[in-house]
């Protein structure tokens, strides 16, 4: 499966989005710290995500991004869409010219998963994500780790 870092990574930056954006504007410095993200790569990332119309940028002191569309309405394959990233499982991107310019054995197997993969992934929204338990969870301790070591360095 060809997901790469930069479609894991848009998720991830928008359920941390999504569990936190009901408080205030999050800045992308908070998401990065929380998720280990690289702060210029999750620039890079947003200006996909705001073109395609999934985030809104609040300027100024205090702002940061907000989910431009209620979390039930986002799902996982939009966002992985939204950062032209694709869940393609054959060698040849989709094309059919697996095997010198022709179509191998197993391209519409591959093909077929690829569009099951795609399909659930759109069937999986960030409040499905954020109603999971474990989820929930793991965003308490990142909150409690990165507070931790936002106080220890003041």
């Amino acid at each position: 499966m060809r997901l790469t870092t930069k479609g894991r990574y848009a998720v991830t930056a928008m359920l941390d989005l999504a569990l936190h954006a009901s408080q205030r504007p999050v800045s992308l410095a908070d998401i990065s710290r929380r998720q280990d993200i690289s702060l210029s790569y999750l620039e890079q990332l947003f200006a996909r995500l705001r073109r395609a119309m999934l985030v809104t940028s609040v300027r100024g002191p205090g702002g940061g991004y907000r989910l431009a569309v209620a979390p039930g309405q986002v799902s996982v394959a939009r966002v992985i869409d939204a950062v032209d990233e694709s869940v393609d499982v054959t060698r040849c991107q989709g094309m059919a010219d697996c095997q010198a310019g022709h179509t191998c054995l197993t391209h519409h197997l591959w093909s077929e998963l690829s569009d099951e993969i795609h399909g659930f992934l759109d069937g999986v929204s960030l409040a499905d994500l954020i109603d999971r338990h474990e989820v929930r969870s793991i965003a308490a301790r990142q909150r409690l780790t990165t507070d931790t070591i936002v106080i220890d360095t003041l």
